[in-house]
């Protein structure tokens, strides 16, 4: 969930096209099996906190973790917020990224919802040619903008997001003021996946072992991400354990 009210006819178009979608494992259960993740692959599941008793009930190894935080509001005199990390945009080689542009109004669940994914295809079994599958084979070689303005004109993306953002159970009002974030490791490299900034974070080794821990390790560093909201993918039917 992204951004504040539309203020131009462009923006509440996007808005309407792409409108919020609410945190909640249902909602996004629903919505990926609509994509093309078999019922019996994968779901979503909420964890419960970041305290060593709660993580220990998150099955290991986790291949991504989705947070839902405030999106902190635009203050030109505060001072920018110092992070350790850098955008890493070589490692777009590697990383699958898609970048937030403005006529995708409030998609940044489903962008997470395709960070999570569209890294982890190797270990999720897509349905052949469906929406996922098609969408990620036919950007596997554009760069984040091009892949942005594929999903912005993709209409079966846009209606099961849709259908996704009216199945939840609380109203949306006038003003959006959460944000969905993706954390994923690869290559034994932690990396912070939001649309809206430039290109990946780089964040730090990590593993599937210990990517829960070190996310949350990262996210501590921002005062706007105390209120949140996680999301757990279990591959179903196995030991193996995802994380969103």
């Amino acid at each position: 969930i992204l951004m504040a009210a539309p203020t131009s006819s462009a923006s509440a178009c996007s808005g309407e096209r792409w409108p919020p979608l609410e945190s909640s494992p249902e909602v996004f259960n629903q919505f990926m099996w609509s994509l093309g993740v078999p019922r019996g692959e994968a779901e979503f599941h909420d964890v419960y906190g970041l305290d060593a008793d709660a993580l220990a009930m998150v099955p290991q190894p986790v291949l991504a973790v989705v947070f839902c935080f405030p999106d902190p509001p635009e203050d030109p005199a505060a001072p920018p917020e110092q992070v350790s990390a850098t955008e890493d945009k070589e490692s777009l080689d590697e990383v699958y990224f898609i970048k937030q542009i403005d006529s995708l109004g409030n998609a940044c669940g489903t962008i997470a919802l395709l960070h999570a994914v569209g890294n982890a295809c190797s270990e999720i079994s897509l349905v052949e040619n469906s929406g996922l599958d098609l969408f990620f084979k036919s950007t596997a070689s554009m760069d984040p903008y091009e892949r942005a303005r594929v999903l912005e004109k993709d209409d079966d993306m846009a209606r099961a997001h849709s259908l996704a953002a009216s199945a939840g159970d609380t109203e949306i009002g006038d003003i959006v003021e959460e944000h969905y974030v993706c954390f994923t490791a690869l290559n034994r490299t932690l990396y912070e996946l939001d649309g809206m900034k430039g290109g990946p974070i780089k964040h730090g080794p990590s593993s599937p072992e210990s990517l829960l821990q070190s996310s949350r390790h990262s996210c501590s560093v921002s005062p706007y991400m105390t209120s949140r909201a996680y999301r757990a993918l279990n591959r179903t039917g196995t030991d193996y354990e995802v994380t969103l």
